[in-house]
């Protein structure tokens, strides 16, 4: 028997299961990283939470019907849902960048930003791919930038988070949830009440990152979710 459970990662908006690779390279045990729809290799999907939450039970099942669930942003609210519906096949969450409703105010945000970036000739491409090589190492921006930029998919996502009640779905689910915040991101806002919604919650603080935490220290997030996955065999 593995001394680690299987590991499904799911990535943000925009990006794809491209954007997993340090922690593809540091896995002790399976893993999967699927893209969601309209995002990777599944653009020009309409992307809706139900859609979402199937992606990732079936990258699941892929692994052995039972995983680890980590999500980073987006991801990390499909992990929360999926979590609240599949609660048999999540042995453990850790919701990364997720700690904040989606507000009406949050998603005016998204869709503010949509619109500058349509307002350009490749759609937002090229600067995407400016900003990710910035604030990405060459390891994780390269294979995202070439798997390709999904600003085409905002309006969708926003859609769905209006239906998305994160607390209600961490209170359903029973397992164990690692809440994995970044000192400098917005996204950890809410932490302290979605922490409260846990049944069997932690939450954990990484001092100078923002909200690319899983991407930029990539070595850190491999850590912990390891621990937690390792964790669980032992137990």
């Amino acid at each position: 028997m593995s001394d680690v459970l299987p590991v499904v990662f799911v990535h943000g908006i925009r990006l794809s299961g491209a954007c997993w690779q340090q922690q593809k390279r540091l896995a002790r045990g399976r893993i999967a990283a699927p893209d969601l729809p309209g995002h990777g290799t599944r653009r020009g999907e309409r992307f809706t939470l139900d859609g979402a939450v199937d992606a990732v039970a079936e990258a699941i099942d892929e692994v052995g019907g039972r995983a680890v669930l980590v999500g980073h942003s987006l991801g990390g609210y499909v992990s929360i849902a999926t979590a609240a519906r599949h609660p048999d096949r999540v042995a453990s969450l850790v919701g990364a960048g997720c700690s904040l409703a989606p507000s009406s105010v949050l998603r005016g945000g998204f869709r503010f930003a949509r619109r500058g970036l349509a307002t350009t000739a490749d759609d937002g491409a090229s600067f995407s791919a400016w900003l990710l090589r910035r604030v990405l190492p060459a390891e994780v921006a390269e294979p995202v930038i070439a798997a390709g930029i999904a600003s085409e998919v905002i309006p969708d996502v926003m859609e769905a988070a209006a239906g998305m009640d994160p607390l209600a779905d961490l209170a359903r689910y029973p397992g164990r949830v690692l809440l994995l915040n970044r000192r400098h991101d917005h996204f950890r806002l809410g932490e302290r009440r979605f922490l409260a919604a846990c049944r069997d919650g932690a939450l954990q603080i990484v001092p100078g990152a923002g909200h690319y935490l899983p991407l930029t220290h990539g070595e850190t997030c491999a850590r912990v979710v390891d621990g937690v996955a390792s964790a669980l065999v032992s137990g």
